[in-house]
């Protein structure tokens, strides 16, 4: 891209936080949000705020929607589709798999280039050295945005169809909500039988899943397979313990989720041998 003025339609905590970002490298930001009055700072640090969707389209090389949900982005899209014609929309609005192609459609329709994205980071971490986005579109249009984006997160192409980025987003959420949803538990066990939360985070649970998040990561597997090193009637036996004593303390069965689909799934092992 020629120049490098972006505009962002949405400012909220993930907003600001790339438009901050954006600013920082020395972009040229044009702000606009449904509420007046978010862009603070941002505006006296150089971005400007648009007095309407059609203004700040008009006013970017290249716009960017981070808004609600999808519903969100088409709505404050429709009034300026005749701006946006023959330009590219950046969509980093969460999203499912479907919507993401159905967006593409139907801005292609108006004569819009689409690159889905997923922000891999939470908004204190936007711009720094561990937050990455993914992108996906046209391999040719990546190659072209991703520099002029790059101060937010680093880019990350993961394929033509527009789903796909919004497909991984989900699917590593899905694991961050699962490795969530054990480490509650975690914790409640502890609290529960009168341990020492913080001491038990800290020096126990923290290094013990750093240790084993890429052991993890790298036995996933879509199989209802589980390999003989796993020892699955071990696991199975472990698991119904875990499960036992959180029952005696009190733990909420509804933490207990990810426990008994582990459990399933080594029966499920044992019974196929």
């Amino acid at each position: 891209m020629s120049h490098e003025r972006i505009s962002i339609l949405g400012l909220g905590a993930m907003g600001r936080a790339l438009a901050s970002a954006l600013l920082e490298a020395g972009r040229e930001v044009t702000l606009w949000n449904r509420t007046p009055g978010k862009a603070g700072g941002l505006v006296a640090r150089g971005a400007r705020e648009a007095s309407s969707v059609e203004d700040a389209v008009g006013a970017g090389d290249l716009t960017v929607a981070c808004l609600l949900d999808d519903a969100s982005v088409r709505e404050t899209l429709a009034p300026a589709m005749p701006k946006l014609a023959g330009r590219t929309l950046v969509n980093l609005t969460s999203g499912s798999v479907r919507q993401a192609r159905e967006l593409a459609g139907w801005l292609e329709r108006y004569g819009v280039s689409l690159l889905a994205g997923g922000i891999m980071a939470v908004p204190p971490t936007v711009g720094t050295g561990g937050a990455f986005i993914l992108y996906s579109g046209a391999r040719d249009l990546f190659d072209r945005v991703a520099p002029v984006l790059a101060p937010i997160g680093r880019p990350h192409w993961v394929g033509e169809d527009p789903g796909f980025a919004a497909l991984y987003d989900m699917a590593a959420l899905s694991g961050m909500y699962g490795m969530g949803a054990g480490t509650d538990h975690a914790v409640a066990l502890v609290h529960a039988e009168g341990g020492d939360v913080d001491t038990f985070k800290r020096e126990v649970l923290q290094p013990w899943m750093e240790q084993m998040l890429p052991i993890m990561v790298a036995g996933a597997d879509v199989s209802e397979s589980v390999p003989d090193e796993y020892n699955p009637a071990m696991q199975a036996t472990g698991l119904e313990n875990i499960l036992s004593a959180s029952g005696e303390a009190g733990v909420p069965a509804d933490l207990a989720g990810h426990l008994r689909a582990s459990l399933w799934r080594m029966r499920r092992a044992l019974a196929a041998r």
